[in-house]
């Protein structure tokens, strides 16, 4: 088959193909004119004619891929970047990180302590192990079930909404009886 024929045949249903695929009409045109380059150079590469279709879609496919590879601008990073965007006053994390004493001194003793020596005071889960005299993994659980315990302790005295990294985006109080009163915003 000639270009032309290729061309009238596989112009629109190809158009729709790309379009489906990258959503920007504005590059449509420049892909399939892609397309059909490739289709015309390497025409004499097709043994069979009736895999003529399939051939020239795994040719538009790999020209969609290849338009988003070439020509990304490399942006590098400042040797410094700041730690956030927002304001310290703004920060959830660390406001609320004030409820967390009240919270933490209603766990149970053995899981109250392993959350306080690994999370507050920085021991490692295996410095704890050591210091507690018990097996590294056991240390690990004790470390696990703190924070399943502590979470339900959360859970239950106020609703958080977090962000996809777990960053705390806003919160407020969910049950009045809950214990810790610093959790009131200022």
């Amino acid at each position: 088959m000639e270009i032309e024929g290729l061309w009238s045949t596989f112009r629109e249903p190809l158009k729709t193909f790309i379009f489906r695929r990258t959503h920007r009409a504005h590059e449509v045109e420049d892909i399939l004119q892609d397309v059909f380059l490739k289709i015309y150079t390497k025409m004499d590469s097709l043994r069979d004619e009736q895999k003529l279709r399939p051939w020239i879609y795994q040719i538009t496919r790999h020209s969609i891929i290849d338009y988003y590879r070439k020509d990304k601008p490399i942006v590098e990073l400042p040797e410094e970047l700041p730690e956030s965007n927002e304001p310290d006053n703004m920060n959830l994390n660390k406001e609320l990180a004030n409820c967390l004493r009240p919270m933490i001194r209603q766990l149970p003793e053995k899981y109250r302590e392993a959350i306080e020596l690994t999370e507050l005071e920085g021991l490692s889960q295996k410095d704890l192990s050591e210091k507690l005299g018990i097996s590294f993994s056991g240390a690990k659980s004790r470390v696990q079930r703190g924070r399943q315990k502590l979470k339900e302790i959360i859970s239950a005295c106020c609703h958080l909404e977090l962000d996809r990294y777990g960053n705390i985006l806003d919160y407020r109080e969910k049950n009045p009886a809950c214990t810790c009163n610093s959790c009131e915003r200022n």
